[in-house]
């Protein structure tokens, strides 16, 4: 996968084979003049039209990718990488698939040992997704799952479980089921109302370490003699709620303090009167 951006940051993102070309408003490009150029190197279509050619950021990709359905943004799901610890080698259960924008970072995230788990009930988001993430080359890494989950989910003892559904309160039993002890919830919805369903439902099935955010992010104008906020900001997306499931005990029963008579008299050594251990 490359990117070739423009001067005036458009861009675009494809996969290099050879005699391939791209075709734009801006001119043709031969794959075959990209193919051992060093990264960051400019390059020229046939109207002379200059580009970069650079490697595409996660950022970049999921940005670019074919969707029917809003796509989490990035300054989200870097988020939830890191407060549901996303690493390689684990495995991650979501619903619902979408177009597949979630699905290609966690996919990126667990690596070739790792593996995702994607549930969603209708066939033409996930025949979508598969494309695109056949596009970046990490459809192995995912198994896609055309189900309602209010069935449950078939992965038990999984790391972590996200749910990007509209009703997140009524599959929290499920994915109590589907996650290992102490393992990782999180989930996004876009009004309160919808956190306090999902905060009562995380409760009765004992998740605990419960939080609730959202993530606002300001980007600044980069010139040097002006530098000051953008005109837009990419504000409120949705709330992000994470859980911990969890197994309550019985407190231990409270022991015998013992007889009036042991407790420490006036003038005894601090030794004698705060029961230290030799």
């Amino acid at each position: 996968m490359v990117q070739l951006v423009g001067h005036d940051k458009r861009y675009f993102i494809f996969r290099v084979e050879t005699g391939g070309r791209l075709h734009s408003n801006r001119g043709v490009v031969e794959h075959d003049q990209l193919i051992g150029r060093e990264w960051g190197s400019e390059v020229f279509s046939h109207l002379h039209r200059p580009f970069f050619l650079l490697i595409p950021s996660t950022d970049d990709l999921i940005r670019d990718i074919k969707r029917s359905s809003q796509i989490m943004y990035p300054k989200d799901i870097g988020f939830i990488l890191m407060k549901m610890s996303i690493h390689p080698g684990i495995t991650v259960v979501e619903a619902g698939t979408g177009s597949g924008g979630m699905t290609t970072v966690l996919a990126q995230a667990v690596g070739a040992e790792g593996h995702v788990y994607s549930y969603d009930v209708r066939a033409d988001m996930q025949t979508l997704a598969r494309r695109n993430l056949e596009k970046v080359g990490l459809a192995g890494r995912v198994t896609l799952k055309q189900r309602d989950i209010v069935e449950g989910f078939d992965e038990a003892d999984a790391d972590a479980l996200f749910l990007d559904v509209p009703n997140p309160w009524d599959y929290v039993a499920q994915a109590r089921r589907a996650l290992k002890g102490g393992g990782f919830f999180g989930s996004i919805v876009p009004t309160t109302n919808q956190v306090s369903d999902l905060l009562v439902a995380l409760r009765r099935q004992s998740f605990d370490f419960l939080e609730v955010c959202e993530v606002l992010i300001r980007y600044y104008k980069t010139v040097p003699a002006r530098l000051r906020p953008t005109d837009r900001m990419v504000a409120h997306t949705g709330f992000l709620v994470f859980g911990r499931p969890v197994t309550f005990a019985e407190p231990p029963e409270a022991e015998d303090e013992g007889d009036e008579g042991d407790e420490a008299q006036p003038g005894d050594s601090d030794e004698a009167a705060t029961g230290a251990i030799e």
